[in-house]
């Protein structure tokens, strides 16, 4: 049976050994370690955002044989920091989000007409993620996906990625620093340290 997720021998300048994982529809990876480490370094070589080599197969398409747009649709990386381009938050909708969908991230509809440099970063950073979700991606890369929110707004995140999962048959890899999440996600959940792949930037 062919994996759904096959990441092979893929490396990027400065790592000590390639990465290779097979990844299953359902599943959950959290990877974990220092600031400076490459983690956000690594999820960007799996989106194809950044320079790399090895293999990233997904459902038997090779991320080298498919166009990168393409790719980084079915392979998102949600970044920390979160990209906003025009005034308010509708406008970077393709489709509107329902009162449902906001309540499941503990925002009210009103928020939708709301000034982008109005929000704060939890905000932004909830609103980031269900505009990704709108492209029914099958592999998100989480970059501290939580990092900025309260404790309701962290359990709320992690019920919707885990429902999404399940509900569309996707995987995901999050960075997350928080011991108590790391207990908490309980999908199949894989902890694994990157300071074996990199050396530490001073």
């Amino acid at each position: 049976m062919d994996s759904f997720f096959t990441i092979s021998d893929l490396h990027t300048p400065g790592m000590r050994k390639p990465v290779s994982w097979q990844i299953d529809a359902g599943q959950l990876w959290l990877l974990f370690g220092p600031s400076g480490s490459g983690k956000s370094r690594l999820l960007k070589a799996i989106a194809d955002l950044i320079d790399h080599h090895g293999t990233a197969i997904l459902q038997q398409q090779d991320c080298a044989k498919m166009g990168a747009p393409q790719w980084r649709r079915q392979v998102m990386y949600f970044p920390a920091e979160t990209a906003w381009w025009l005034d308010t938050v509708v406008e970077h909708f393709e489709q509107t989000p329902s009162a449902q969908d906001l309540a499941q991230i503990g925002l009210p509809q009103s928020i939708l007409h709301a000034q982008i440099d109005q929000l704060s970063s939890g905000e932004k950073q909830r609103l980031a993620l269900l505009r990704g979700l709108q492209f029914k991606p099958k592999i998100l890369l989480l970059d501290e996906t939580s990092a900025n929110l309260d404790p309701v707004s962290t359990l709320q995140v992690e019920q919707l990625v885990q429902a999404y999962l399940q509900q569309q048959q996707a995987a995901a890899i999050w960075i997350s620093h928080d011991i108590a999440q790391r207990e908490r996600l309980a999908c199949p959940t894989y902890c694994c340290s990157i300071e074996a792949l990199y050396t530490l930037e001073a």
